[in-house]
């Protein structure tokens, strides 16, 4: 096995085509972020809005999601050691966003009760297929991306606004691997390309789910979550702040790109979706 290095700080680089996890690996430390780069001295009570407490718990609940989507992750993916190694370090950095969230929420005198955070801790079950998981989650890093960036810049309490951008950067970070193993796994099983169609077209093909994640669609009816904030509310106030929908437009063009590139159709709006759906459709059909 070579390595080669071309590491900014000049550590080798495991050079592994069947691991790609060890790139990101690396890229991913010289990127990342720890909780000591949060500037929580600078914590401003009086700049703390009742709304700004609800988007945190908002947050906080589909932060800690993590720890079911890595169980699934690994699950689904067990024959899989490098997509494996990447859920791994994945739901590191993950599990940092969720303590962040609930530092601030402490600083700002709130706090969320344990058997809420609990009962996300069910696992899910394997997807349609794996390539309509996996594209699953780069909806949902794409979609948080531009949450965190939009309420970032509305943000005038400094260290949640902080904590907004590193995780916002961290979750495009995250879109762009889980994309990249998505290509991977129709590379492989090009019969799977119409369920990753009907991922993007069943969570952003209807113009009622405006501002809405995944997450709620799986695990937004929890008894446990009955009268209290969720990731819904955190994309509610995404909506307050975005103005003029510039944001959410931002983010559903950049999820045209990353599905044009994994499919191959042009994906510009989702009538394009419709009509890639029906063609691939009539393809699986005359191959029966």
């Amino acid at each position: 096995m070579k390595v080669r290095t071309t590491s900014p700080a000049g550590v080798p680089l495991l050079d592994d085509d069947q691991l790609h996890s060890a790139q990101v690996f690396a890229g991913y430390q010289h990127a990342t972020w720890e909780m000591h780069h949060i500037p929580w001295g600078e914590f401003r009570a009086d700049l703390v809005l009742p709304e700004h407490i609800v988007f945190a718990k908002g947050a906080i609940v589909g932060e800690s999601n993590v720890i079911a989507a890595t169980h699934g992750l690994l699950n689904e993916f067990d024959t899989d050691y490098d997509f494996s190694q990447f859920a791994c370090i994945w739901g590191y950095q993950e599990i940092q966003h969720h303590l962040a969230f609930q530092t601030w929420l402490q600083l700002a005198g709130h706090s969320i009760d344990h058997r809420t955070i609990a009962s996300m801790r069910e696992a899910y079950p394997p997807g349609v297929t794996r390539a309509a998981t996996l594209a699953t989650n780069v909806i949902c890093e794409v979609l948080a991306t531009h949450a965190y960036k939009c309420v970032a810049r509305s943000m005038q309490e400094p260290v949640l606004a902080a904590i907004l951008k590193k995780a916002s950067g961290d979750e495009a970070r995250h879109a762009r691997e889980f994309a990249h193993y998505t290509g991977r796994q129709l590379a492989e099983r090009p019969e799977e390309c119409l369920s990753v169609l009907e991922t993007l077209y069943i969570y952003m093909g209807t113009t009622r789910d405006l501002y809405r994640h995944p997450v709620s669609r799986f695990k937004g009816n929890l008894p446990e979550l009955q009268n209290h904030e969720t990731i819904d509310e955190m994309f509610a106030y995404f909506a307050e702040v975005d103005e003029g929908g510039t944001e959410w437009a931002k983010c559903c063009e950049q999820l045209f790109k990353y599905f044009s590139t994994l499919t191959g159709y042009q994906l510009t709006k989702m009538s394009d979706v419709r009509r890639a759906i029906a063609e691939e459709s009539s393809k699986e059909a005359a191959s029966l």
